[in-house]
């Protein structure tokens, strides 16, 4: 039997949600994955459905994240052991009201106080996600400044230089949620980024991979 995913997007259109959710979608087929995508949320609340799935990929920034909705997403993840992955504002700046969201993806959004080229590093090469990826690239696209849960697995970081301070900021990475596997990456702004960063795209295909339930 093979796996299957749900890819919903919505939610602000300057992330360009539909193409990329299209971009996703297609690199789960080419993997063997049925894919459902849909421009809606309302998937969330059919809890017995979501508990079949292998992964969830919501491409949705911001937007509003209803109770059922909640319960529906938690359940799958948490207690059923189903996927969940994403990208830039798609999975990280989504649902800004709701803190258990942002707790399962293991970081949120605050701002892009720099927009243009920088250094991604990687901080793990032996993972099946980032193995035979170049260990650093440059990448030209808003460099996000985000909260962080610290018991993420760093995949990989920047250098972020922010009113007279420099930290590493995390931008790629993985974690848990109950039973389920959490991927997350802020890379891909819009869906010209992909095009341009085969690599960034091919890690994230990964990640996808990486997260979805056995």
């Amino acid at each position: 039997m093979g796996k299957s995913a749900l890819v919903m997007w919505g939610g602000w259109n300057g992330h360009t949600p539909k193409e990329m959710a299209a971009i996703l979608a297609g690199k789960l087929k080419e993997n063997g994955f049925d894919v459902l995508v849909e421009n809606a949320l309302t998937p969330l609340e059919d809890v017995e459905a979501l508990k079949k799935l292998n992964l969830i990929v919501p491409m949705w920034t911001m937007g509003e994240l209803s109770k059922e909705q909640w319960t529906g997403l938690n359940h799958a993840v948490h207690s059923a052991g189903v996927g969940i992955a994403g990208v830039h504002g798609g999975m990280g700046d989504a649902f800004r009201g709701h803190v258990q969201y942002q707790w399962l993806v293991g970081g949120q959004f605050l701002g892009h106080p720099y927009v243009g080229e920088y250094t991604v590093e990687l901080t793990a090469v032996d993972s099946p996600i980032t193995r035979g990826m170049p260990k650093s690239f440059k990448y030209n696209s808003e460099q996000y400044y985000m909260s962080i849960d610290p018991a993420i697995n760093l995949l990989a970081c920047t250098s972020y230089e922010f009113e007279g301070q420099k930290f590493k900021m995390p931008v790629m990475w993985t974690k848990t949620w109950g039973k389920g596997r959490v991927f997350y990456s802020a890379l891909g702004h819009v869906a010209e980024e992909f095009r341009k960063y085969p690599d960034v795209l091919e890690m994230t295909t990964r990640g996808m991979i990486w997260a979805a339930r056995a």
